[in-house]
C-alpha cells in the first residue's frame, strides 16, 4: 500500500477486550476469550458480538498482518471493518474443517460467509487488505510476499461512519493467541482487479 501510515496499537480501542494484549517488540500478542465470536443468526440461529477487535476510525483503506498459526475449531484472525452490532465485515483466516480457510464474513443485519481452503498458508505470516470506496469494501489476501488474491467484493453502506483494524476470535477452546505484526491505513484502491 503506497502512502502507508502505520498505526500504533494504542491507536485503537477493543470492542471487547481480549484475555490478554502485550505488545512484544513491534508486535501485538492476542489471547482470545474461549467462547468469542462474531455472528448474526444466518444458520445458527444465535448473536455472537463477543471477538476481540482493535478499531480505529477508516477513511479508506487498512491492511492487518498476523501470523496464521493456529489449528483448533474456528480459531480465527484478521481484520474487521465495523459500523455497529449490525454492520460490520471480518475477513482472514479462519480454521475449519481441519485447515486455515481464507474468509469474509460480511453482516449486513444477517450474517453471511465465504470461505476457500488455503492449506499451505498454515503458520504462515497473512496480509489482509479493506479498501473502501462508495457503497462496496474491497477485500484481498496474500500469504508472506507472494501476490494479492481477491476474497470478496461486498456492499456496504455509503458515508457510514466506519471503525476498523485487527481481530480474533476463538469460539470453541481456550489458549488462543495471535501474533499482529502490523497494521497500516492508507487510500482506497484505484482498481478492483
Amino acid at each position: 500500500m503506497t502512502d502507508t501510515v502505520v498505526q500504533p496499537w494504542s491507536a485503537g480501542s477493543w470492542t471487547t477486550p481480549p484475555a490478554e494484549a502485550v505488545e512484544d517488540g513491534p508486535d501485538l500478542l492476542v489471547t482470545a476469550v474461549e467462547g468469542s465470536d462474531a455472528w448474526r443468526h444466518t444458520s445458527y440461529g444465535f448473536v455472537h458480538d463477543d471477538a476481540h477487535a482493535l478499531l480505529a476510525p477508516l477513511d479508506a483503506a487498512v491492511e492487518v498482518t498476523f501470523d496464521a498459526g493456529f489449528d483448533q475449531q474456528f480459531d480465527q484472525a484478521g481484520l474487521m471493518l465495523r459500523v455497529d452490532a449490525e454492520t460490520w465485515l471480518k475477513c482472514g483466516v479462519e480454521f475449519s474443517d481441519g485447515i486455515p480457510q481464507l474468509g469474509a464474513v460480511v453482516t449486513l443485519g444477517r450474517s453471511d460467509w465465504s470461505v476457500a481452503p488455503v492449506p499451505d498458508w498454515a503458520g504462515r505470516r497473512v496480509t489482509v487488505r479493506a479498501s473502501r470506496d462508495g457503497d462496496a469494501v474491497t477485500v484481498r489476501a496474500r500469504v508472506d510476499d507472494e501476490p494479492s488474491r481477491l476474497v470478496r467484493l461486498a456492499p456496504f453502506p455509503p458515508g457510514a461512519t466506519v471503525l476498523a483494524g485487527p481481530y480474533c476470535a476463538a469460539p470453541t477452546r481456550s489458549g488462543l493467541t495471535v501474533r499482529f505484526t502490523r497494521w497500516a491505513t492508507g487510500p482506497a484502491d484505484t482498481a478492483l482487479h
